[in-house]
C-alpha cells in the first residue's frame, strides 16, 4: 500500500506585476529544482489595501508545484527575487495521484 505521505505535493501561489517578471521568476524556481513546474496565469486583476491606500493593479499568478520539503527553499528564493516589498506566499498542502506525486518529488532536489 501507498504511505500516504508520499503522495503529499506542495502548491505555492504568489503574483507579480507582469508576465515577463513571472516568467523570470519561474525559470529561477525550476533551475533551482525547487518545483516540477510552475503555471502562469495571466489576466489577474487585484484589488487591495496598501499602506492605506486602496491600490487596483494588474498581476499574473505563479501556481508552483512542489514537494514539502521545498517549502523553506521556496520561502527563501521568494525573499531573495520576488520583486514585491511583501510578496504573497500561500501554501497548499495537496495529496495528488500516485503517478503525478511521483514525477513532483522525481524532478524537485529536496
Amino acid at each position: 500500500m501507498q504511505d500516504c505521505e508520499e503522495l503529499n505535493i506542495l502548491s505555492v501561489t504568489t503574483t507579480v506585476g507582469s508576465l515577463e517578471t513571472a516568467r523570470v521568476l519561474a525559470r529561477e524556481i525550476l533551475s533551482q529544482k525547487l518545483a516540477a513546474c510552475v503555471q502562469l496565469d495571466q489576466g489577474i486583476i487585484s484589488l487591495y489595501r496598501w499602506k492605506g491606500e486602496l491600490c487596483e493593479e494588474p498581476e499574473v499568478r505563479l501556481t508552483i508545484k512542489s514537494s514539502p520539503e521545498c517549502e523553506a527553499a521556496l520561502r527563501e528564493l521568494l525573499t531573495q527575487h520576488h520583486p514585491y516589498e511583501l510578496p504573497q506566499f500561500l501554501v497548499q498542502r495537496m495529496s495528488a495521484s500516485e503517478g503525478y506525486a511521483q514525477w513532483v518529488r522525481a524532478e524537485v532536489a529536496a
